[in-house]
C-alpha cells in the first residue's frame, strides 16, 4: 500500500496524462517537490524509477488499447503514446516479447492462458451472450476513501479484509465497496498491477485519503458467481465484447462495484463497469 500522498498524487497525474509527453520535471512540478528528492522517494515507495514507471504504463496501456480498439492502426496507437512507428514496434517487442502485429493477432482470441492459475485455460462466451448481460448506464460521482496498491491481485482478498476492518465504523447500509483498476493482468506483470480499494463515504467527508471517482457513461456487466471465476468472466468482456461493441473505452479507468460478498462460500455479486465514450 502506498502511504505517501505525494506518490498517489504523482500516479494520478501520470495515469491521467499517459498519452501526453510526460517528463520527470512535469511530475515533480505538479507535486511541488524537488525533482531529485521526488525521484528517490518514488523509487523507494514503488520499487521503480519514475522514468521506468511512465514507460511501462505507456507500453501496457497502448497494448490494452490495441486489444480493445481493433480498428485503430498500430502506428496511430504508437503515435498517441509518443512513439514513431519504428520506435514503437521495437519498444513494444522489448517490453512484451512479441511484436505489436503478433500481439494483435492473438489479443481477441476465444481463449487465453490464465495469469494466476498455471495450466488453466480461459474460455469465453460469444459476443451475443455477453451482449445480453451488459447494460449501458450513467453512473454519478462516487466520493470514496481509498488505499492504493501496486502488486499481485492474489493479495486482493487480504487487502480488502484489512481495509474493511480499518474502516468498519464508517460503514452503513448504503456503503459501496469499489475497486478501481488500471491494468489488464493478462498484459501487465501480475506483480505490478495498480489498483485502488475504495469505500463510499459522505460527500462532506474530511478523510485525508478521500477522492471523487468521476461520473460518466459505463458499460456494466453484472457478475454473480464464484470469486475464482471473476477473472475469466471479465477477460471475456474485454476480449470478445468490447472490441466488437462499437464502443470505445475512455480514460476514466474501470470499476468493480461489489453488491454482495459471501467470503465463506467464495461467492460474489458485482458489477464490472467499463467507462465508455
Amino acid at each position: 500500500m502506498f502511504t505517501n500522498n505525494l506518490i498517489n498524487k504523482a500516479i494520478d497525474y501520470i495515469v491521467e496524462n499517459l498519452n501526453e509527453e510526460i517528463s520527470i520535471d512535469d511530475v515533480a512540478d505538479y507535486c511541488h517537490i524537488s525533482k531529485y528528492y521526488f525521484c528517490r522517494v518514488f523509487k523507494a515507495e514503488t520499487g521503480e524509477s519514475i522514468y521506468g514507471f511512465i514507460k511501462r504504463l505507456k507500453m501496457e496501456q497502448s497494448a490494452i488499447e490495441m486489444k480493445l480498439i481493433k480498428d485503430k492502426s498500430i502506428t496511430d496507437i504508437g503515435v498517441a503514446y509518443g512513439y514513431s512507428s519504428s520506435n514503437y514496434s521495437s519498444a513494444f517487442k522489448k517490453h512484451h516479447h512479441v511484436s505489436p502485429g503478433e500481439f494483435r493477432k492473438t489479443a481477441n482470441s476465444s481463449g487465453a492462458a490464465h495469469p494466476f492459475i498455471l495450466d488453466k485455460k480461459l474460455t469465453f462466451q460469444s459476443f451475443e451472450e455477453y451482449e445480453q448481460q451488459i447494460q449501458i448506464r450513467y453512473l454519478d460521482d462516487f466520493v470514496v476513501i481509498y488505499e492504493r496498491y501496486l502488486g499481485n491481485y492474489l493479495d486482493l482478498g487480504k487487502n480488502w479484509n484489512e481495509f474493511t476492518e480499518k474502516y468498519k465504523d464508517y460503514m452503513n447500509e448504503d456503503t459501496l465497496m469499489i475497486e478501481r483498476f488500471y491494468d489488464d493482468p493478462s498484459i501487465t506483470n501480475v506483480k505490478q498491477c495498480l489498483y485502488d480499494i475504495c469505500m463510499t463515504v459522505d460527500n462532506n467527508s474530511t478523510f485525508e485519503n478521500a477522492m471523487t471517482i468521476q461520473s460518466g457513461k459505463f458499460a456494466v456487466y453484472s457478475f454473480d458467481g464464484l470469486i475464482p471465476d471473476i477473472f475469466e468472466a471479465f477477460q471475456g468482456v474485454f476480449n470478445i465484447w468490447m472490441p466488437n461493441s462499437g464502443y470505445e473505452m475512455d480514460e476514466r479507468y474501470g470499476l468493480n462495484i461489489y453488491r454482495k460478498i459471501d467470503r465463506e462460500k467464495q461467492h460474489v455479486v458485482m458489477d464490472l463497469c467499463i467507462p465508455i465514450k
